[in-house]
């Protein structure tokens, strides 16, 4: 089975109809969504027909210093397609991000993963607390300014 990719701009299109105020731009190959709006977006993403994501394949996160950015790699295996989402998230004191949990079960140690090493906190997860690193370990040891 091959899959097609979905261009940024149909997935924009999809979402801006369900969420006007998520998208925050596309190009070719993703989505941009504001981090505040993820968790809407991605009931959107799971539960829009046409799409049918269904499968959370990976979310990672890139630090770029200025700001840090979340993608999300999505999968409808009956639709037989998939899609990129990504989102922009500012700020190194306390950046923050919508959690996805609530939709895809899989984001769970994932999300959690991604506060533990980079930083990034997500709000609404069940269970936001360390995964690789103890509690009380100062800092998130994947950030480029990590010492």
């Amino acid at each position: 089975m091959t899959l097609a990719a979905l261009s940024g701009e149909t997935l924009a299109r999809r979402l801006q109809a369900a969420t006007p105020d998520a998208v925050v731009g596309w190009d070719d190959a993703a989505v941009w969504v504001a981090p505040h709006a993820m968790s809407l977006a991605a009931s959107v993403l799971h539960d829009d027909p046409e799409l049918d994501f269904k499968y959370l394949n990976a979310v990672s996160a890139i630090d770029f210093v200025e700001h840090f950015e979340l993608v999300y790699h999505l999968t409808s295996l009956a639709k037989e397609h998939t899609g990129i989402v990504r989102s922009r998230v500012y700020g190194r004191e306390e950046p923050t991000a919508a959690s996805v949990v609530s939709v895809w079960k899989g984001a769970d140690f994932q999300e959690r993963e991604i506060w533990d090493l980079m930083g990034v906190r997500f709000t609404g997860h069940p269970n936001m607390k360390r995964i690789m690193l103890w509690e009380g370990f100062d800092g998130h040891p994947l950030r480029k300014d990590f010492l």
